[in-house]
């Protein structure tokens, strides 16, 4: 059999692999309604150009190993020059792509509601993902020559971390046996100085002689641990928060266990944020203090300050909201996950009133659900690398964090869903009672500093935006570069990314209108932020000796024990 002929044969039988596979889907998205002429049209480009890409992996005469004529591949999935170099590995990669193109199209042609459509869209990329040929060993030629190259070795430590990795019940992200919390992240000095079942509270050691009478209070999200906010000394806000002379206090969640099941929406804000904000203000001795909360954190202490804005308190002196929703009228890829069946499936099995008694949402399956908004990044990249290249992922704080997983409370979590993802209640003045109160929002007088990144999937930026319209009091919006994590976690002394800043006090109700007339600002947002808390954080005073106080002495060295607790 000549070169040529052996190479059509194999490329017909890569062909036929994947079209098994793409088939299905591609059937089952025509049996969803798309418009004839559309499909007239989506039929008509695919098979030319098929047929062009057949005609040209089957016009050169080389031998397989040489690279083809084609152009090299753009998709970084692809970027190794095995995929290149390898006829049959460039042609499969080539007939994948545009099979996921011609999908993709399809999905953006089909009839139905912007939910319904969203939500095709949503699973034809997950599927496309998934179908790479990157993420098979038969398919993949770096995988391969890797395996010939250290004599199976690779294949033989790919199957112990799989075997790793299944005993933990995730994909390893990272080396996590490199971090130890308190170790080597979480480490800003510190210590407990109030504590109860649902949190710790956590008092800094200060880093300046003199601190601003007013204290700082962050409260993180419940979902993952607060540690994001002091991975390492030098990325860590809190530790920069300290250095700029504020007396700081963070919230450490409890991860939720058995005895947890039955906390509410009401448990966290009343017995934890408002809690957090009384002790805060009892060790410092004044009657307001500043405020910061940090994505579902920030949704908790704003809804904290509404009910005691409801009891006539305003004891917010400012707000910090950092990618936080408080309208959830439009969330981006999030909103797909949440309709009436999925919520009310979630308050039959996990609710108060379930039919077995309320449950948890356990921690692995809420970072399952986000690692799946970003797959190639945080799913099947690990697959490739772990599996089928048996190279362990190197140490990264940042995704031991991520891997650090935390339950939620069934009440606490279907409450959360349906009156704010589902409904969009909370930003409706009267709607909601809360603790006992009916919140409004708009009654909290502090002035704000609210943040958003650009290229945030979980809270995207213009629903972070939207809370300048939702708040009364002045505010001043910001928005960061990058993502939901690495926008926020930004260190002015990296000189990363950049920032955003309005013309003016204007907010306009379309956040397109702010951005044009923004301007943007090289580095940090951070420093921005140190100026604008700063006007409010009264004057300067001789740094506290001890943490906390005679009612609310240190019980323990930060980071403390309940962020040690693992889901």
């Amino acid at each position: 059999m000549s070169v040529d002929n052996q190479f059509a044969e194999q490329a017909a039988q890569a062909a036929s692999s994947l079209a098994q596979g793409f088939g299905d889907a591609f059937k089952q998205l025509q049996a969803l309604q798309i418009q004839p002429e559309a499909w007239t049209q989506l039929q008509s480009d695919y098979l030319r150009q098929a047929g062009a890409l057949w005609n040209g992996a089957l016009g050169e005469s080389h031998d397989p190993a040489q690279p083809p004529a084609a152009a090299p591949l753009k998709d970084r999935r692809f970027a190794a020059p095995s995929w290149n170099e390898n006829r049959l590995a460039h042609f499969t990669a080539q007939l994948y792509l545009l099979n996921a193109r011609t999908l993709q199209r399809m999905a953006e042609q089909v009839q139905g509601d912007d939910k319904t459509r969203a939500r095709v869209r949503f699973a034809v990329q997950q599927f496309v993902d998934a179908a790479s040929p990157s993420n098979f060993l038969a398919l993949n030629p770096e995988a391969q020559r890797l395996a010939l190259d250290t004599q199976g070795e690779s294949i033989a430590r790919g199957v112990q971390l799989l075997m790793a990795d299944v005993q933990r019940g995730h994909v390893s992200q990272t080396d996590e046996s490199a971090f130890e919390v308190g170790r080597n992240v979480a480490t800003t000095e510190g210590h407990v100085v109030f504590e109860n079942a649902f949190f710790q509270l956590l008092e800094y050691k200060p880093l300046t002689a003199k601190v601003h009478a007013r204290p700082l209070l962050m409260v993180p999200p419940c979902i993952n641990k607060y540690y994001i906010l002091d991975l390492q000394p030098e990325n860590s806000l809190i530790r920069h928060a300290v250095a700029q002379g504020h007396r700081t206090f963070v919230v450490s969640w409890r991860n939720p266990d058995a005895d947890c099941v039955h906390w509410t929406w009401d448990d966290y804000i009343g017995q934890a944020a408002i809690k957090a904000i009384e002790v805060v203000r009892e060790i410092a001795g004044t009657e307001t203090i500043n405020t910061l909360g940090f994505c579902v954190g920030g949704t908790i202490l704003a809804t904290a300050l509404a009910v005691l804005a409801a009891r006539g308190q305003q004891p917010a002196e400012s707000i910090t909201l950092l990618t936080t929703l408080i309208d959830f009228s439009s969330n981006g890829v999030l909103d797909l996950f949440v309709d009436e069946p999925s919520v009310r499936m979630r308050e039959m099995t996990l609710g108060e009133q379930a039919v077995n008694g309320p449950g948890l949402l356990h921690g692995q399956e809420l970072a399952t659900t986000f690692s799946f908004l970003r797959p190639n990044d945080l799913v099947w990249n690990y697959v490739v690398g772990n599996y089928l290249k048996g190279e362990a992922p190197p140490a990264f704080d940042l995704l031991y964090w991520n891997g650090d997983a935390t339950n939620l409370p069934g009440p606490m979590y279907c409450w959360y869903l349906r009156h704010t993802y589902l409904q969009n209640e909370l930003c409706i003045p009267g709607r909601l009672t809360v603790c006992g109160e009916p919140i409004d929002l708009g009654k909290i007088t502090a002035p704000l500093f609210i943040y958003g990144s650009r290229e945030d999937h979980i809270v995207p930026w213009d629903a972070a935006y939207r809370s300048t319209q939702v708040f009364k009091g002045k505010k001043r919006f910001v928005l960061g570069a990058s993502g939901h994590i690495a926008g926020v976690i930004n260190p002015p002394e990296k000189k990363k990314r950049s920032h955003w800043i309005g013309k003016g006090t204007a907010l306009p109700a379309d956040e397109r209108q702010w951005l044009e007339n923004a301007t943007e600002h090289p580095g940090s947002w951070w420093t921005d932020w140190d100026q604008w808390l700063a006007g409010h954080a009264g004057a300067l005073k001789a740094a506290p000796r001890a943490p906390g106080n005679r009612a609310h002495p240190a019980i323990e060295p930060a980071p403390g024990r309940y962020v040690k607790q693992r889901a």
